[in-house]
């Protein structure tokens, strides 16, 4: 199941989709940023943002203020497409 193009937000543990609401809350952070803002711990939060990068929910990048740390952002096109329906309905 992991790594299917069919596997979508809702095929996801909580911990990812934890993940997925904190990036789409505060925009994006680095890991550390997540596990502060998540609570979760280090190990936990890696495994989620393996899981919502191999769905392309997530994108990495640079951090430019500390290279040796990634930046993590939702991939617009994507969380529009399969977290907007949750958006639309959480209301």
């Amino acid at each position: 199941m992991a790594g299917t193009e069919e596997e979508n937000l809702d095929d996801l543990p909580p911990s990812a989709k934890l993940v997925f609401k904190v990036l789409e809350y505060n925009g994006p952070l680095t890991q550390k940023g997540i596990v502060q803002e998540s609570m979760l711990s280090a190990r936990t939060v890696r495994y989620a943002l393996e899981r919502l990068e191999g769905i392309g929910m997530v994108d990495e990048d640079v951090y430019f203020a500390d290279a040796r740390q990634n930046l993590y952002q939702l991939n617009e096109l994507k969380a529009q497409a399969d977290g907007g329906k949750e958006a639309c309905c959480a209301e």
